[in-house]
Order: structure tokens, then sequence, then C-alpha cells
């Protein structure tokens, strides 16, 4: 799913190529990726885009008459520019924006469909797509802290709901945790100042450095290439692949449609944590430290 700092950028691209332009039609292929029916999607025809933005994963167009196109890319929703006209791709293309100076395709590669657009009226209505979380990127240390422990969650489940953090998803995650030297699983009700203050340096740190990387491998283009895997992470996507720090092998848990990439040796002192699968599998076998596991 992309995350803030893709979203970010696809933000920062989207206002230099629509702004000021008028939405001359949008062509549906999938009726499904429509979430609302009121305001009509034909009231945006003719309309100008005023500014883009986001609301925390989600990206906003704003038109004239105070009317706002919401789109929520979840997974495997991507936005690729393509020349006035083009063809909305058959496989996985869901809608078409065409603008007099390109279209905007907005495709989903995935079989179940979650990618969505919503079209709303006013303020009172976009704010309803609001989940509270913090922006790390503007809080203080305190307000960082006060957020994540109010309940008491894992770090991984604390730093990737939208509730309690805003933008943050799967990978960054990995990434903060690694930079943080923090178990994805410590408890946020059981970390000292010290690991707080590690936390929330290595949040903004990896957010904004993911940032500007993007930036420059986007320049004046569009983003037309946005994953969750790049060769230049430590830890996400890795797995069994060396620690660029230490070594050792990077481990992974699944968890229904979502994992967590850690390096054991630089973030749990060497203890492997246990997959709800693989350890049920293993049971008495499963090996508890990455010695047992090199025995192996």
């Amino acid at each position: 799913m992309p995350e803030l700092p893709d979203v970010t950028v696809y933000v920062e691209r989207l206002r230099a190529y629509l702004k000021k332009q008028p939405l001359q039609r949008v062509r549906l292929r999938s009726a499904f990726v429509l979430r609302s029916v009121s305001p009509p999607l034909s009231e945006l025809h003719g309309l100008y885009v005023l500014d883009v933005s986001r609301i925390g994963k989600r990206i906003v167009l704003h038109f004239e008459n105070d009317l706002y196109l919401v789109i929520h890319l979840m997974i495997a929703g991507r936005l690729r520019w393509r020349k006035p006209d083009a063809p909305v791709p058959k496989g996985n293309g869901l809608a078409a924006l065409d603008f007099p100076e390109g279209a905007l395709m907005f495709t989903e590669a995935a079989k179940k469909k979650r990618a969505s657009m919503y079209v709303v009226l006013g303020e009172q209505q976009l704010a309803q797509f609001e989940r509270g979380g913090l922006d790390v990127l503007s809080a203080t240390e305190s307000a960082f802290k006060d957020a994540l422990s109010e309940q008491n969650h894992t770090l991984k489940r604390a730093l990737t709901d939208p509730r309690v953090v805003n933008g943050i998803g799967n990978a960054y995650s990995d990434e903060i945790l690694f930079a943080a030297r923090l178990s994805p699983f410590k408890q946020t009700q059981h970390i000292d100042d010290a690991e707080w203050s590690r936390l929330y340096a290595a949040t903004r740190a990896t957010l904004t450095d993911w940032i500007e990387r993007r930036r420059r491998e986007v320049g004046d283009g569009f983003p037309d290439k946005v994953t969750a895997f790049h060769p230049q992470m430590a830890v996400h996507g890795r797995f069994k692949q060396p620690c660029r720090d230490c070594g050792k092998p990077i481990q992974r848990i699944v968890f229904a449609e979502n994992e967590s990439n850690y390096c054991a040796n630089c973030q749990t002192a060497g203890r492997l944590l246990a997959d709800r699968s693989l350890s049920r599998l293993l049971k008495a076998n499963w090996p508890k430290t990455l010695d047992e596991l090199e025995a192996l």
C-alpha cells in the first residue's frame, strides 16, 4: 500500500500536473470503484482543480463549488499519467480522469478490488475521512509518546494504526523499527524514555529521508512506479538476505495479509519472534534464537 512518502509525492506531482486544469470527464471501467452516490460524479465534469492534498493515505482533489474527489489506493491501487484520451487498461483499469493535457489512470493490480473513489460536498463531509491519527512530521516527542502509549499495543500495530499515527503501513514501520533498534512486538507501555526518543527520531528521519528519495527519483515527472519494496530498504522485503549492519539474515513474521520484517540480532538481542503459523506447527522444535536457527 502506498504510504506517507509515496502519497506525499503523488500529491505534489498531481498538484503540478492538475492544478488549474478542468476535469473534462471521468471514464469508469469498474462501477464498483465509485463508492458514493450523491453528489453524482458528473457534477465534477467541467470544474477546475483548485488544489490536491492528502488525508492519511487518501488523496484528495479539490474542485470548484466546494466539491472533492477522495481517492483511496488501498494495497494495489496506483495512479498513472498518460496522453489525452488514452484507453483505460483492460486488465486492471478502474477509471480514467480526462484533462486537457492528459489522462489520470486509476488502476488496481489485485483480484480483490478494494481501491475506491468518493465524491463529497463540503469540508464537513470531507472530515469524515479523518481517522484521527497523529502527523508525526509536525508532532512533538511528547505528543508522539502520548498517542502511541494511550493503549497498550505492539509497536508494529501502533505505528500502522491510522487512528494512532497518520500514513504509516507495513513497509515504513519495518524501516522505522529497524532504525530505532526496537522489536516490532515490544509493547508501547513498556518502553523507557531513551527508547521513546530513539523511536521518535527514527520515525521522523525515516519518513523524511524516504520523501526526499522519492522526490529525487520522480523529479519533474510522475510517480508511475510506486512499490512497497525498494532495494535501498534495510529490512522490508529482505527476508533471508543479510542485514546491512550486522550480516545476520533478516527474519519475517507473516500474519493475515500483513508481515513484519526485522533483524533479530539488531532489534531483539538475537531472539526469534514466534510466527503464528510456523511456531504452532513446530511447537517445541521452533528455534528461539539465531544461534539455534543457524544450527538447524
